[in-house]
């Protein structure tokens, strides 16, 4: 194991280095969408063996994808770090604790699947009991995760894979609560979902790797369409999420009161259009990492300000 990497990470225990594999802080956020696609469908709180259940599947999944995607991209990983150095990326929120410990040989290839595997079993053992459905959707979400990885120096494309996995978890909240959704509003739930995770997670992401990719010949959204045509897809997916996400909070059984959807509304705009609108005028990797770090606060905004609907 490299003597320099011990050294910069010599601090961080073992625990925190698997937390990092699984970019738990980031996934941690994550878990609001489920709980906030399954309480927007249902229009009330689910019962508590759902909401126990809901809430092991959906960490334990996205515990499991993170760490499927480190896995993968391992090789991939290990050359971008060999490039870039050691240095820490205090400033980015996938980067807490340490960015891909199993490429820097913080962790081993066993103890990574042993972890990825583990979480995935426990993960598909609560979903089956919430819907097979759900078990499926998790099926799904790996495989599309670990296809994810490998198009990486294939098309620029593979930025629409990444926004379905990351609506996987919303569509499974609605097959845990209701086994027979109606297809339009699902539609408009994913749609909305899949364009927040193109414009605020997935392209920033790319974005903030840009250097690193363009030496390993990689095909990102950045990389093959440049600065300027990045920052138009970013504010374009972005504005589509936001009115997509309008409607949905419109039509949904909730019936939140026109007071909290305009607040909704605002929301998106200081978690997502605004970081965007400073990305393209800077096009700056710094203002790419922001908006990754406050667009993933954004489905947690959203989940706060319904929570508050009973006081309406």
């Amino acid at each position: 194991m490299n003597t320099t990497v011990m050294d910069e990470f010599a601090g961080l225990s073992r625990f925190k280095l698997y937390l990092a594999l699984s970019r738990t802080p980031h996934g941690l956020l994550d878990l609001a969408t489920p709980m906030l696609a399954a309480l927007l469908w249902l229009g009330h709180p689910p019962g508590i063996p759902v909401l126990v259940l809901g809430s092991i599947a959906a960490f334990a999944g996205y515990t499991a994808v993170y760490a499927i995607n480190d896995i993968v991209d391992y090789r991939t990983d290990r050359d971008k770090i060999r490039q870039a150095g050691f240095q820490r990326d205090v400033d980015y929120l996938d980067a807490v604790y340490v960015r891909h410990p199993l490429a820097r040989g913080l962790l081993t290839m066993t103890e990574a699947i042993a972890w990825a595997g583990s979480w995935a079993v426990i993960s598909l053992v609560a979903a089956f009991l919430l819907n097979p459905v759900c078990a499926g959707i998790l099926v799904a979400g790996c495989l599309l995760e670990a296809a994810y990885c490998l198009l990486l120096r294939v098309s620029q494309f593979r930025t629409l894979v990444s926004g379905v996995v990351k609506t996987l978890g919303g569509m499974a909240a609605v097959f845990a609560v209701d086994h027979t959704p109606e297809p339009t509003l699902l539609l408009l739930l994913f749609l909305w979902l899949f364009f927040w995770e193109i414009g605020g997670q997935n392209v920033p992401a790319d974005w903030h790797d840009i250097e690193e990719d363009k030496a390993l010949a990689a095909r990102t959204v950045p990389v093959v369409y440049g600065s300027r045509g990045a920052s138009i897809i970013v504010l374009t997916t972005l504005s589509v999420s936001l009115i997509l996400g309008g409607v949905f909070l419109g039509l949904t059984p909730l019936g939140l009161p026109v007071a909290l959807q305009l607040a909704a509304l605002a929301a998106g705009g200081f978690f997502l259009l605004l970081p965007a609108a400073r990305l393209f005028k800077s096009r700056h990797r710094d203002e790419a990492a922001a908006l990754f770090n406050r667009a993933s606060y954004y489905p947690l905004s959203l989940l706060v300000l319904v929570l508050t609907a009973p006081l309406f």
